[in-house]
């Protein structure tokens, strides 16, 4: 089967990949980039190999080798040895406002036969209250990690119990630190 896309690079643009394939310090990507179109280059100065020996030589599938070459001709060289910027933008499903209104619930008393709140019971208060149509729970755990200093208060109970083991840099303990009263 014919390629599509044949690479065919100047002699600027060899010398050009093969000073980043041999440069010291050159992102993976771009040094495997690079490799991948001097092996796949089919000009007079190149040796034009198959899409299946390029990517056994360069560790990667053959679809990788084939998408490298019709980034190379459609966008030009300089498309394939810098990362694209991410195309899909996210935004957050809760906004500031959101997030000031979820700390409060969570520093507030918890449901009535709930010991406390748990991120599934926050979930679904912000929902019940209408602050977002649909919430997950680890999008609260986010915010609430986040947000981690808001919450800290005198009253919470930390497994250590007010003791902290610690180690010196054998291994050995080095004995139990107390807090000062």
């Amino acid at each position: 089967m014919k390629k599509l896309y044949v690479i065919r690079l100047t002699p600027e643009e060899r010398q050009r990949l093969h000073d980043l394939v041999h440069k010291g310090r050159v992102a993976a990507h771009k040094r495997r980039n690079a490799q991948l179109l001097l092996w796949a280059d089919e000009s007079d100065d190149g040796p034009g190999l198959l899409d299946r020996e390029v990517a056994e030589r360069v560790g990667v599938t053959r679809q990788t080798v084939e998408n490298v070459r019709r980034r190379c001709v459609l966008e030009g060289l300089d498309s394939v040895l810098v990362r694209r910027k991410r195309s899909r933008e996210r935004s957050s499903v809760l906004d500031g406002e959101a997030e000031v209104r979820l700390v409060a619930i969570a520093c507030s008393d918890p449901p009535e036969g709930c010991a406390r709140w748990t991120l599934h019971l926050l979930a679904d208060e912000l929902e019940r209250r209408r602050i977002v149509a649909s919430v997950s729970h680890e999008t609260v755990r986010r915010v609430l990690k986040k947000r981690r200093q808001t919450l800290a208060a005198q009253d919470v109970v930390h497994s250590a119990e007010g003791g902290r083991g610690l180690r010196v840099r054998d291994g050995a303990g080095a004995g139990r630190v107390h807090a000062a009263a």
